[in-house]
């Protein structure tokens, strides 16, 4: 299995108003190109890191959101952050661990203030009763 962010990202850099709001931003998670899905799998689990930032550096610090899918292949759309409300059948599957100012009922986007953290996201497709098949780790770029 292979994931590829698509543009505007290109995985180096985080662009220009995707971060989250304290810092100007409307951020959205970024669409993410899936090949290679592994048979039987069901869903798309996106768990979004800041790996500077040791708190919410694994497991969906950043939320988690999931995606129905079947299959090969899959092109994942953006969602909007910092809501549990989302389009297309994509679904909250755990909101981020961030706290007070930073609170998100889902994704949380990129909220370093641009001192250049490190956001990364695992991507993992689950089968019908949410085992995981594969798993692939991404660079979603710095802020």
């Amino acid at each position: 299995m292979k994931a590829s962010v698509l543009p505007p990202w290109d995985g180096k850099t985080v662009p220009s108003g995707q971060q989250c709001k304290l810092h100007g931003g409307n951020g959205a998670t970024p669409p993410i190109k899936v090949t290679g899905l592994p048979a039987g799998t069901r869903w798309i689990v996106i768990e979004f890191n800041d790996k500077s930032y040791s708190p919410l550096s694994t497991n969906g610090g950043h939320g988690k959101i999931g995606f129905p899918a079947s299959g090969t292949t899959a092109t994942l759309p953006s969602v909007p952050g910092m809501t549990a409300k989302l389009p297309g059948g994509a679904v909250v599957v755990a909101k981020a661990r961030s706290s007070g100012r930073y609170a998100s009922p889902g994704y949380l986007p990129p909220c370093s203030g641009g001192k250049g953290n490190r956001y990364s996201a695992d991507v993992k497709a689950l089968d019908a009763n949410s085992k995981v098949l594969e798993k692939v780790t991404i660079s979603i770029g710095r802020y």
